[in-house]
């Protein structure tokens, strides 16, 4: 069923056709009179006509709510139009007469249904202004609790699994002690056995040999021998060996109970802490975040001006040129704050410096041939560290301090969000290669490393970037391909050049939503629409350009791009 008028919500999204008869075209304005949604034609006729010239014509989303038609009880050819002030009860004007409300004050219903009108939009402003969104916050937050709950458990389950095995490996330590100690006291006890088992089979031969004697004395073959059988001391046979039981050992089992092992290995415990209640935004500062600063709304609607004039120019005109002292050759361009320039070769160089050519700073980092740097939203310069894996922060007065540390993963290539001030940062590890996503303070909050079908997006994203619609951008070097996903990590596409081979480096996106990448292998800059569609090869040796490597679009919407093998910079405009 279709709605009315009065059931469509005042800013939904819909189609509503002029109310003049015959008139199908879309309506754009309301006359309050009239109470008649009418479109730019018939609102200049509208007020052009006599009768209706003084009539309330205005946009239709400030038009005045129409009073339902209701008619009296009392008087049923009569509409209700009047408020009595004092009984709070709707009448017709023929009620305004009678004795129940003579004396009283009254008001203009139409009057009352405005105000009521105006403040039930103020309260939907609220809602959706403050309530819905700070709301939608919390369960963000509540999200992030949870993913940070899973974390801190699976690291409680790891730590719970490592101190087991490593009380496993105390218990087999003993266990394989103290059967060394069981072997050593056999072996000695089967030694000590043998030897008298020894000592008796010699006593039994020493019998035989004695039986025979004596049998030899029995029948005497001369006198000697009979003599020397009746010396006495000649009979005497010589006592049992001595033998003894071994002592064996007795094992003592070890005396535990279940709180013994707890003890031993540890336990979980919830501290006996209430919880904290999340933080909600009050509505006032709620309001002057959502509602923007007349500066910033003179600011949005430049730069929305900007980019509805901008297009692509028909050819490619260089503005100016910069040398960079103390890099002999740039790959990377970072551009920062009040005309500062930093730039880093392949061997590890980074310098700030001003667009006069005079050296402000430089370090010696672990980077190389991608885009390892990058300017924050505050002006600082912060880049990867891919030999200690960690992301260092360098702040306007040079001090450089440690940010982000990223584990087993090696830091490769860094972008700061221009849209909400978040950190990208492509890594590799054995291979393979993934982007991770990190807020302001350097909490990590979104890995993007696999497609739907469970592949590896990446394998080494050398250089990142962000387009304007929020999708992650990356120069995959083993890939020979760039790679991109949306916000959520979602693949959209991988462009992969026009020929057979494509060499892909730096990249950068513009106010338009263009995708810029430096191609090694042909020495160009491709420039591809927002969804990878390739337009055209925009700096080529025509231009004077050779081996671009790297590129950055500054806030004027002009292309900065390095020269072959050398430490200048030279800017192009390419928009108009």
């Amino acid at each position: 069923m279709a709605l009315t008028e009065s059931q469509i919500p005042p800013d939904a999204q819909h189609y509503l056709v002029c109310g003049t008869e015959e008139c199908k075209k879309n309506c754009q304005f309301y006359c309050n009179d009239c109470h008649q949604p009418t479109c730019e034609q018939c609102r200049d006729e509208h007020q052009k006509n006599k009768k209706t010239k003084n009539h309330e014509v205005v946009p239709y989303k400030l038009r005045k709510r129409q009073l339902p038609v209701e008619k009296c009880k009392i008087h049923p050819t009569k509409k209700i139009v009047i408020l009595c002030e004092e009984c709070q009860i709707p009448l017709c004007y023929k009620c305004t007469s009678t004795k129940e409300h003579r004396g009283h004050v009254f008001t203009d219903l139409q009057t009352v249904f405005d105000e009521k009108v105006s403040l039930c939009q103020e309260e939907i402003a609220k809602i959706r202004n403050y309530f819905e969104p700070t709301s939608q916050d919390l369960k963000k937050d509540i999200a992030s609790d949870v993913t940070e709950m899973k974390k801190i458990m699976k690291g409680l389950r790891t730590a719970l699994k490592a101190e087991a095995e490593s009380v496993k490996k105390l218990v087999d330590t003993v266990t394989s002690e103290n059967t060394e100690e069981v072997d050593k006291i056999e072996q000695s006890l089967l030694e000590t056995l043998y030897s008298q088992n020894q000592n008796i089979d010699v006593y039994i031969n020493y019998l035989n040999e004695l039986i025979k004697t004596f049998y030899g004395y029995l029948s005497p073959s001369n006198i000697e021998q009979l003599t020397f059988a009746l010396n006495s001391e000649n009979l005497i046979i010589r006592p049992i060996p001595e033998t003894s039981k071994p002592v064996l050992p007795v094992y003592t089992a070890g005396q535990y109970s279940k709180e013994d092992v707890v003890k031993l290995l540890g336990r979980i415990n919830v501290p006996n802490i209430k919880p904290v209640n999340r933080k909600i935004k009050p509505m006032e500062t709620a309001s002057t975040h959502l509602k923007p600063t007349g500066k910033q709304r003179k600011q949005d609607k430049e730069k929305s001006d900007v980019k509805q004039t901008l297009s692509l120019s028909s050819s490619v005109t260089k503005v100016s040129e910069y040398k960079v002292p103390g890099v002999g050759s740039v790959y990377h361009i970072s551009l920062g704050k009040s005309d500062r320039l930093w730039a880093s070769d392949n061997i590890g160089n980074l310098v700030k410096t001003d667009l006069r050519g005079n050296q402000l700073q430089e370090i010696q980092t672990s980077g190389g041939s991608e885009g390892y740097h990058t300017v924050t939203q505050d002006g600082d310069l912060i880049y990867t560290d891919k030999v200690n894996k960690v992301i260092n922060r360098i702040t306007p007065d040079n001090t450089i301090t440690e940010f982000i540390k990223t584990g087993v993963w090696r830091p490769l290539s860094i972008h700061s969000s221009h849209i909400n001030g978040k950190i990208l940062v492509g890594m590799d590890k054995d291979n393979k290669g993934k982007v991770t996503r990190y807020n302001k303070t350097g909490t990590e909050i979104q890995n993007i490393q696999r497609d739907n079908k469970g592949q590896g997006l990446y394998r080494l994203p050398h250089y990142i970037t962000e387009n304007i619609n929020g999708d992650v951008c990356v120069s995959d070097f083993s890939k020979h391909a760039v790679v991109v996903v949306d916000k959520s990590g979602q693949h959209r596409f991988s462009y992969t050049g026009q020929g057979s081979w494509f060499h892909p480096c730096g990249i950068c996106t513009d106010v338009l939503g263009h995708i810029l990448v430096c191609d090694k292998y042909s020495e160009t800059v491709h420039l591809l629409d927002q969804n990878g569609q390739f337009l055209s090869q925009l700096l080529t040796s025509q231009q004077g350009v050779e081996l671009p490597i790297s590129v950055c679009v500054d806030e004027e919407n002009h292309l900065w791009a390095r020269q072959r093998f050398t430490n200048t910079v030279t800017v192009y405009k390419y928009l108009q």
